[in-house]
């Protein structure tokens, strides 16, 4: 007995610790971009003119959108001539824009403000559908400081990404699902601006009979669709068709202008480490085949839900070769339903130091720029297999309640 009250007490402690520096890392993201922008290091740099980041296509793509002439926008010489005439600065390499014709809606809204405030503004609006959907999958307030908390945070807001909106429809997806279907399948039918992250969703759909949710997402992409073609034209869709396959050979194939460690995916940590294309296309495909397996064994057992929602995120991460440091937003997703399955039954041994050595990683990167995204999922993945693992087999080890559940 009081072998195991020590360890509830220092599990306990440990749970309070990592609460209080989702706070502290809160908090410190929070009051960061205000001084990046005073130490011109954020948006506008220190020679008076502004930093190439990836906001800059989105920005001048909505603007090209805006004019009448969409297809343009797919267009990298074109795109980037206006880049450079809006940064007032030359740059190496292409910010290209490769998202489907529906997504120009987004960046047209954003061009109709002018590019800086437009960029301050993009961090905000899509942070605050991200920090809902986390306190929702939570529960608890906690779930706002685990949002801010992420240190993925900072990178998406320096450059402009949607890593939060990304976060927010996978997320809104997986929460609403259990009671509202066709809500869920909306949010859904809104990710498809990024295709690579719903490839695994149809699999788990189908293997939990959940067809609601694929009728109300192809339904959705189908309207979306339908209303970008009558606005943009049929030429902007053929011109995405057509510059596809150029920006995933520079991207991935090629590597481009990009440095293999800013990639977080099994393809690209391959690259980094010395192995060749065919080889980081063997195993990023064979990750995507077995995640892609467990994940619809799971979906099709007896886990409980948070589990299974947790496990889709992590898969998400794992089974496309395309992915940066921004798109590991999606993580703080998986995260936030082992907690709440942590609240709800106790978290187990090493569970906590798992996810606080994931966290400990995403904020390695700065110092490194090497595939450690990667590792911080595949810590998640752990901590999703043993709670799945543990629906079949009976182990005599039990979750302990935590001090994190009382302090939040």
């Amino acid at each position: 007995m009081a072998a195991a009250h020590t360890a509830s007490d220092s599990h306990g402690q440990f749970a309070g610790l990592l609460a209080r520096l989702c706070v502290m890392l809160a908090a410190a993201q929070l009051v960061a971009l205000p001084l990046l922008w005073f130490s011109n290091d954020w948006i506008i740099g220190r020679e008076g003119v502004a930093i190439p980041t990836d906001f800059i296509n989105v920005w001048t793509a909505g603007r090209i959108a805006l004019t009448g002439h969409a297809a343009d926008a797919y267009d990298w010489a074109i795109q980037k001539q206006l880049e450079v005439v809006t940064l007032g600065r030359d740059f190496e390499g292409y910010y290209a824009w490769h998202y489907p014709p529906p997504f120009l809606f987004v960046a047209a809204a954003l061009a109709m403000l002018p590019y800086v405030p437009a960029y301050m503004a993009w961090p905000v609006v899509s942070f605050i559908p991200f920090a809902i959907v986390m306190r929702a999958i939570v529960g608890r307030p906690f779930g706002w400081a685990l949002a801010a908390g992420i240190p993925v945070v900072l990178a998406n807001a320096m450059v402009g990404q949607n890593g939060f909106l990304t976060a927010a429809l996978i997320g809104a997806t997986l929460v609403l699902l259990p009671t509202r279907p066709v809500l869920a399948g909306i949010c859904l039918g809104l990710l498809s601006y990024k295709p690579q992250y719903g490839l695994l969703f149809p699999l788990v759909l189908v293997a939990a009979l959940q067809w609601r949710v694929i009728m109300a997402a192809a339904a959705t992409v189908l309207v979306m669709a339908v209303i970008s073609l009558g606005v943009f034209g049929l030429d902007a869709w053929t011109a995405f068709l057509r510059w596809l396959p150029v920006a995933s050979s520079t991207f991935l194939d090629n590597g481009g202008a990009l440095i293999w460690g800013k990639m977080q995916s099994v393809y690209a940590a391959t690259r980094y480490l010395g192995g060749s294309d065919q080889i980081g296309w063997a195993l990023q495909t064979t990750a995507g085949v077995i995640t892609a397996i467990a994940l619809m064994i799971l979906w099709r057992g007896r886990a409980p839900y948070t589990i299974k929602a947790a496990g889709l995120a992590v898969g998400i991460l794992l089974a496309t070769p395309y992915i940066f440091l921004y798109d590991l937003m999606v993580l703080a997703v998986a995260i936030a339903f082992l907690v709440r399955a942590g609240l709800q039954t106790g978290f187990h041994r090493f569970e906590l130091p798992l996810l606080g050595a994931a966290g400990a990683l995403l904020l390695l990167f700065w110092l490194v720029t090497a595939p450690v995204g990667l590792i911080a999922t595949l810590l998640v993945a752990v901590v999703v297999a043993r709670r799945a693992w543990r629906v079949y087999v009976p182990v005599t080890e039990r979750a302990v309640p935590s001090k994190l559940a009382a302090s939040i």
